[in-house]
């Protein structure tokens, strides 16, 4: 069985930003198992946390954008893909900006910075995901990605730029000594006639030929020669490994690409979330009595919310400052009596008492809080995607962003069938009862 790994120290790289052209200082740290991927940012109040996963995708033009509350994560498939492609699974990535250093636009610098902390086996068993049926996107900007089932990570890539230039191909498998050697060098490239654009749009700020290439008509303007004759390609595969990163898992399967991009790649990780949830949901949850689990007489000890307001039936995984918490919604609930009779949805404003529910059970568990209660003070950001229907099992995601001695700070969404249907930053108050 396979083994997650993380680093073995943390390591530090400092440089400028492609798109804000900012100095940034990046520190890789170690990470607990599953754990997986996540951004810190130091340079704000609070020192929000962001999880490195597609729900968390906002923007995705010349680059693949995080957003979680008030913080943004820029430009993240280069690092992303230099952590998956090395085989590390676990790993904090701690930036004093919005935007990690650019390097020579490849992810070879990375690669090094891995290197640097070294890599360690963790004791708990690797997360992988195999689809047993390929899953297929199509853009309307002509992009076609496809995963199959397979028991290694190849990925088939097509690249085509304007007017057909530069179409060049690369079928490859992926592993940390081929990722190394034929991918992480390969570095990032626009085209000529899209530089003002980008540059119009506050684009690219930190480009140079230092750390891009440019192709004007059938030529390339580089700092040094291509270091492949395919260089494009193989970027667009560096590209492909990052955001698929943000399914949240590791990944088997034979990827075929025609013409992909940020955008077309997030739509996949999506179709692969959607449908791991939808096999997820069909198998059983054990709950344990262990830290990892809370059955809802342990929740009813924690909370003092009884029926009919109690919305969370089990708490699923639950670590220092995070949860995923479960809410089966059934016809039976006395509220679909008369919120839209003969057309029963779930209020959303219990949703999001379902999220400070599970916010609380988060807060409360800590030591210096037994014996308090979390009032709710205010909800930002919040928005009500899908409506949710009997039937629907609602998965309450948690993330604190900052827990203090009387106030405390938390990143939610609802999710069905690996959808966000509601999502908001709640803020609660830490009082004795």
């Amino acid at each position: 069985m396979e083994k997650q790994r993380t680093l073995a120290s943390a390591a530090s790289l400092t440089g400028s930003s492609l798109h804000t052209g900012e100095q940034v200082t990046l520190t890789l740290h170690p990470a607990p198992a599953g754990h997986g991927f996540k951004f810190c940012r130091k340079d704000l109040p609070d020192e929000p946390i962001i999880e490195a996963h597609v729900s968390n995708v906002k923007f995705v033009e010349r680059a693949t954008t995080l957003v979680q509350g008030s913080a943004k994560i820029h430009t993240v498939e280069h690092v992303l893909s230099a952590l998956t492609g090395m085989g590390v699974d676990n790993a904090l990535v701690e930036m004093n900006a919005n935007e990690p250093p650019i390097g020579d636009g490849s992810a070879k610098s990375y690669v090094e910075l891995i290197q640097q902390a070294g890599i360690v086996e963790q004791d708990a068993p690797r997360v992988v995901f195999e689809p047993n049926e390929p899953i297929h996107v199509e853009t309307k900007e002509g992009s076609i990605l496809t995963i199959f089932p397979d028991d290694k990570l190849r990925i088939s890539c097509t690249q085509v730029g304007p007017e057909g230039r530069f179409t060049q191909f690369r079928s490859i498998e992926i592993t940390p000594e081929t990722y190394e050697k034929d991918i992480a060098p390969a570095r990032t490239f626009v085209f000529y006639e899209d530089v003002k654009p980008l540059m119009d749009k506050g684009l690219i700020r930190g480009g140079s030929l230092e750390n891009a290439i440019v192709a004007r008509g059938d030529s390339v303007l580089s700092k040094e020669p291509l270091r492949f004759p395919d260089e494009f390609v193989r970027h667009k595969i560096l590209d492909i490994i990052g955001d698929l990163a943000l399914s949240g898992r590791r990944l088997r399967g034979h990827i075929v690409a025609v013409k992909p991009g940020h955008g077309a790649n997030a739509e996949l990780t999506r179709a692969i979330v959607k449908r791991f949830s939808e096999i997820s949901a069909m198998a059983p949850r054990p709950v344990t009595a262990g830290a990892a689990a809370l059955d809802v007489n342990q929740i009813m000890s924690i909370l003092p919310h009884r029926y009919p307001f109690l919305l969370v039936d089990r708490i699923v995984e639950i670590e220092d400052a995070r949860a995923i918490g479960t809410k089966s919604v059934t016809i039976n609930e006395p509220f679909f009596q008369g919120h839209f009779p003969g057309h029963p949805v779930m209020p959303g404003v219990l949703q999001v008492e379902a999220m400070a529910q599970v916010a609380s059970v988060v807060m409360m568990r800590r030591t210096a809080n037994e014996g308090k209660v979390g009032y709710f003070m205010s909800a930002d950001e919040v928005k009500f995607r899908k409506p949710v229907v009997p039937g629907d099992t609602l998965f309450i995601h948690v993330d604190m962003l900052s827990m203090k001695t009387r106030l405390g700070k938390a990143a939610c969404k609802c999710m069905v069938n690996g959808e966000v249907v509601s999502e908001g930053v709640l803020l609660f108050g830490i009082v004795d009862k």
